[in-house]
C-alpha cells in the first residue's frame, strides 16, 4: 500500500537554525500517528514543511507516492491535504459559514461540504451566521478543524488541536478522528502534548526531541505509555 505521507531524511529549520533533523516516518491510509514532544523540539516545525510553508534543506516529503518538493502550499492541498494549525487561524470578523467556505477551492460542493460538515459538528451548523470570533475558544478549535474537513481530505495534519479544551470536548474531538480515519480512510500526522489523548487516538506514536525521532512504537503495546513518558519525563 503506497503511504498517505512518506517523510525520509527530513531536515528542516528557520534561517540558519536546523530544527528537524534527518527525520523519517510514515503514515498509511486510515491511520492516525501521534507526534508527541515538548515545545520547542520541532513538532510544529515539521508539519509546516510538510504542508509547504518551509522548504526543507535535506531529504523528501512523498503524499501519496508523489514528491511534493516543488509543489506550493495550494498545490499540496489540491492533492488532499489539509492543515490544523496550533494557532487560532480565523478571519474573526467573518461568520463561521464564510470560514467553512475557504477550506473550498471553489463555491462547487459548497452546499454539500457545509452539509457533512454540520452532521460532525452540529454546534457550527447551528452558528453559520455568527462571527467566528464571537466562538468560545473551544468553538474556535472545532471550527478550524471543520474547515480542514470541508475538501474532505486525504491526509490531515493537525497541530495541538485539544491545547485548552475542555474534557467533554477532547472526547468528541477524539472520537471525530478515529471515526474518520476508520470509516473515511483519512490519513491523520497528529502533533499533540496531551499524551492520554494522543495514545488513545492513535495507531502509533513517535516522540520528537531535538528536532530527532528518538522512540516510536504502536499505541497497543503494554510499554507504550511508559515508554513516552520516559522520554518526555513526564
Amino acid at each position: 500500500m503506497t503511504a498517505a505521507l512518506a517523510i525520509e531524511g527530513l531536515s528542516s529549520g528557520y534561517g540558519a537554525s536546523l530544527v528537524v533533523r534527518d527525520l523519517s516516518l510514515e503514515v498509511a491510509p486510515g491511520e492516525i500517528v501521534a507526534l508527541l514532544g515538548k515545545n520547542g523540539m520541532g513538532k510544529t516545525t515539521l508539519l509546516r514543511t510538510v504542508m509547504g510553508y518551509l522548504r526543507p534543506r535535506a531529504g523528501r516529503v512523498a503524499v501519496f507516492g508523489q514528491d511534493v518538493a516543488d509543489l506550493p502550499v495550494h498545490g499540496r492541498s489540491g492533492l488532499g491535504v489539509a492543515y490544523v494549525p496550533q494557532e487560532q487561524a480565523l478571519f474573526a470578523d467573518l461568520p463561521v459559514r464564510d470560514n467553512l467556505r475557504l477550506g473550498l477551492a471553489a463555491d462547487r460542493g459548497l452546499a454539500a461540504a457545509l452539509g457533512r460538515v454540520g452532521l460532525l459538528f452540529p454546534v457550527l451548523a447551528e452558528r453559520l451566521g455568527q462571527k467566528s470570533g464571537t466562538l468560545s475558544g473551544g468553538e474556535q478549535k472545532m471550527l478550524l478543524l471543520a474547515r480542514a474537513l470541508m475538501s474532505a481530505p486525504r491526509l490531515l495534519l493537525i497541530d495541538e488541536v485539544t491545547e485548552g479544551l475542555q474534557p467533554s470536548i477532547v472526547d468528541r474531538i477524539a472520537a471525530l478522528l478515529a471515526s474518520e480515519a476508520r470509516d473515511q480512510g483519512r490519513a491523520v500526522l497528529l502533533v499533540e502534548q496531551h499524551v492520554g489523548f494522543a495514545l488513545r487516538v492513535a495507531d502509533r506514536y513517535a516522540v520528537l526531541k531535538g528536532g530527532e525521532l528518538v522512540a516510536a512504537g504502536r499505541t497497543d503495546d503494554a510499554n507504550a505509555a511508559a515508554d513516552v513518558a520516559a522520554h518526555l519525563q513526564l
